[in-house]
């Protein structure tokens, strides 16, 4: 399965918005995804399950507990491959704080404050 594919699914994105927080119980997780989307332990068992056959979770047992965790893996790679993109989001983010600037010292010089580019 894609990587994309996996993290298509909002209840896949949803679990590993849970584990990116620590490591969590198999139940916890369960708890918190029925509440969000009413959907069955199973159902919620099988998205663990593809997360963790896809690599982008772990799962370890501590006694009669599975405690699953983030793998960062797959997420690096996700971030290369979106990487021949963030040029389509970076520059306005860049130009946005030009113009926070640009605002701060407008209302810094309205308010009598000094020039950032005078000097002491």
């Amino acid at each position: 399965m894609h990587a994309f594919d996996v993290l298509g699914d909002p209840v896949r994105r949803r679990i590993l918005e849970l584990l990116a927080e620590g490591e969590q119980t198999a139940g916890a997780v369960c708890a918190a995804v029925q509440r969000e989307f009413g959907i069955s332990q199973p159902a919620v068992s099988q998205h663990l399950k593809v997360l963790r056959d896809n690599g982008f979770a772990t799962v370890r047992p501590e006694g009669t507990r599975r405690l699953y965790a983030v793998d960062p893996q797959p997420l690096r790679q996700v971030d290369a491959w979106l990487d021949h993109f963030r040029r389509f989001w970076t520059p306005p983010l860049e130009a946005l704080a030009t113009e926070l600037a640009r605002g701060r010292r407008e209302r810094r010089l309205r308010e009598g404050g000094p020039d950032e580019r005078s000097t002491p």
